[in-house]
């Protein structure tokens, strides 16, 4: 069985960064996810980790995957 390896994802929302821009606010999400968000992902590819944090962060919620890269297992 391959081993898991560990990802970071970094993650915004563009449309709380839309709505900031235009001095509102999203109904759902905080003002802090305009900002980029770091996330661990366990997986066994890279590939993997892209299926993964595309079902958790939804771009038809305005989320973006700016990239995931391989982290050093410590």
């Amino acid at each position: 069985m391959p081993m898991l390896r560990k990802y970071e994802a970094a993650v915004f929302n563009e449309d709380v960064l839309n709505a900031l821009q235009n001095g509102e606010r999203h109904k759902d999400l905080s003002d802090d996810w305009a900002d980029t968000h770091y996330f661990e992902l366990k997986a066994n590819t890279l590939q993997e980790a892209w299926s993964m944090a595309n079902r958790k962060w939804r771009a038809e919620h305005g989320f973006v995957i700016k990239a995931i890269e391989e982290m050093d297992l410590d």
